[in-house]
């Protein structure tokens, strides 16, 4: 995961978090709704993230690999 897929993922989460402080909601059902609409705000900003550097927000890098490539890039530069 990049660092721009952890910070829209943060946006989602804080989007969610103050809609649900705005509107107060009674349930599940209406929790479930606001997620959505936090999601949202994330997914619109990863868009136009995108539209505007003509590529592509979301890898399938994870944390694991890169972990991994860091340590091999270190045993090789010690050789």
């Amino acid at each position: 995961m990049t660092n721009t897929e952890l910070i829209l993922n943060m946006l989602a989460e804080a989007s969610t978090k103050d809609i649900s402080q705005a509107i107060n909601p009674k349930g599940f059902e209406e929790s479930m709704h606001i997620a959505k609409q936090g999601g949202h705000v994330a997914k619109v900003a990863m868009l136009e993230l995108e539209a505007k550097t003509g590529k592509k927000v979301v890898t399938t890098t994870n944390a694991k690999g890169l972990l991994k490539d860091k340590n091999d890039k270190k045993i090789n530069d010690k050789k």
